[in-house]
C-alpha cells in the first residue's frame, strides 16, 4: 500500500520505488500553436502544477500502489508548495527532501491545441540534489531505485554505485538525454529512452537507435518509448514490442515521466517486462487526456479499468 499521510517512514517500513530527482513547479501556457523562433503567441491562459521528471514518476508510482520514497530538493519560495503539492496528496514519502537555498525548479511549458507541448527548465533547487540524501539502508535488493537527468549526473553515478553494491534493482530514464559515463550506464538493470533521446545516445556509441541496437552496444536492458507507437524493449531473453492505447491527447507534458513510474511500479509487484510495459502504456495513455503533469498522473484503479 502507499504510505499516506506519513511524514516519512524507514527503509524498514517497506519502500519499493525509491526515485532520486527533480521537482519543479510547472507554468503552464495553452497556446493554439507552439512559437517559432522571434514569434510572440498570444496564449489562451495559464495554470500553475506541481512537475519535475522526478516527482512526477514518483506521483505516477505511488498513485499505482506502490509505496515510493522521493529524494530531491527544492528552495525556500511559494514555488516548492505547488512542486511538492501532488507528492503530499499521493502520500510519496518526503523524508530525505531538503530545503535548500536556491530558487525551487521552474518550467515554463507551451501546449498547443495538438496536446503537443514545448519546454523550458530552470534546475534551480535540482542542482543541490545529492545521493548522500539517500541512506545505503534504503538501497535494498527489493527496491526499485528510478532515476532521470534533472539533477547532477555525479549524483546520479555515486547512487547508481551504491545501490547496484547493495543490490537494489536500478532503472534510469534518461532524460532530458545527459551523458553519463558509460561505465555507469552499463551498471544498470534497465534503460528508458524515448526516440530522441535514443538518437542522441546511438550517436554517441556509433550504433543504431533502436532497443536491440543499445543494449547490444552497453550490455543491459533498453526500453524505447516511441509514443503513438508503443514500446520496444531488448533483454538478454529477447525483444518485448507493447503497442500504444489510441487516445485524443489533451497535452503530452508528462506521459514518459508516467511511463517509467508506472513501469516501475509494476516491476516492483513482480509484473514479467511484458506486462509491466503494458501497464505503463495504459497509465501514460489516460495521463495526455489530462492537462498537468504530476496532476495528471492515474490511479491504478483507472488503469485496471483500461487493462480490463
Amino acid at each position: 500500500m502507499t504510505a499516506r499521510g506519513r511524514a516519512g517512514c524507514s527503509p524498514d517500513d517497506g519502500v519499493t520505488v525509491l526515485v532520486f530527482g527533480s521537482a519543479n513547479a510547472d507554468l503552464v501556457f495553452a497556446v493554439p500553436e507552439l512559437p517559432a523562433p522571434g514569434v510572440t503567441v498570444l496564449g489562451d491562459g495559464v495554470r500553475s502544477f506541481p512537475g519535475g521528471k522526478g516527482a512526477n514518476q514518483a506521483v505516477a508510482a505511488a498513485r499505482d500502489g506502490a509505496t515510493t520514497l522521493f529524494a530531491g530538493c527544492v528552495g525556500r519560495d511559494a514555488f516548492a508548495d505547488v512542486a511538492t503539492a501532488a507528492l503530499r496528496a499521493a502520500g510519496v514519502d518526503l523524508s530525505r527532501l531538503r530545503v535548500v537555498d536556491q530558487p525551487t525548479g521552474c518550467a515554463s511549458i507551451c501546449v498547443d491545441r495538438a496536446g503537443r507541448n514545448q519546454i523550458a527548465v530552470a534546475p534551480g533547487a535540482n542542482s543541490l540534489a545529492a545521493a548522500s540524501q539517500i541512506e545505503d539502508a534504503a538501497l535494498a535488493p527489493s527496491t526499485v531505485v528510478l532515476l532521470q537527468m534533472e539533477v547532477p549526473a555525479g549524483e546520479i553515478a555515486v547512487l547508481v554505485r551504491r545501490a547496484k553494491a547493495r543490490g537494489a534493482r536500478v532503472v534510469l530514464n534518461l532524460a532530458p538525454p545527459g551523458e553519463l559515463a558509460l561505465d555507469t550506464l552499463a551498471a544498470l538493470d534497465l534503460l528508458v529512452v524515448n526516440e530522441h533521446e535514443a538518437a542522441a545516445l546511438a550517436a554517441r556509441l556509433g550504433c543504431g537507435d533502436g532497443a536491440v541496437a543499445l543494449r547490444g552496444a552497453l550490455g543491459v536492458a533498453v526500453a524505447v518509448t516511441m509514443g503513438e507507437a508503443g514500446a520496444v524493449a531488448a533483454t538478454a531473453s529477447g525483444e518485448v514490442a507493447v503497442p500504444a492505447f489510441r487516445v485524443v491527447p489533451v497535452d503530452t507534458t508528462g506521459a514518459g515521466d508516467c511511463w517509467c513510474g508506472v513501469l516501475c511500479a509494476g516491476l516492483d509487484r513482480g509484473l514479467p517486462l511484458d506486462a509491466a510495459m503494458r501497464r505503463a502504456s495504459a497509465a501514460a495513455a489516460i495521463a495526455v487526456t489530462r492537462p498537468g503533469a504530476a496532476s495528471a498522473m492515474p490511479a491504478a484503479a483507472e488503469t485496471d479499468a483500461l487493462l480490463g
